[in-house]
């Protein structure tokens, strides 16, 4: 099964929607919660340019956030991610 990291932070509805999805999805990631450790938020926004949450990858591929994971669901795109 490939990787799914998720860098979140709490109290952010857009991190849930996107934990919630891969959840009833029955796939397990790693979430690394940037807002406990300045460390992994840095390295979140040297890894994607990005510096909002959720940030998610899956495999070596970055997804994006909330909103792109759900537009790769609806349109199909999601599956071969995950296969």
């Amino acid at each position: 099964m490939v990787k799914i990291v998720v860098y979140s932070s709490a109290h952010c509805p857009y991190c849930d929607r996107a934990k919630a999805l891969l959840q009833r999805k029955g796939l397990s990631f790693e979430e690394i919660r940037v807002d406990l450790d300045p460390l992994a938020k840095d390295a979140m926004i040297a890894l994607t340019g990005r510096r909002t949450v959720p940030q998610i990858y899956i495999g070596e591929v970055h997804v994006g956030g909330c909103d792109d994971l759900y537009a790769l669901e609806r349109s199909g795109e999601l599956a071969p991610l995950l296969a």
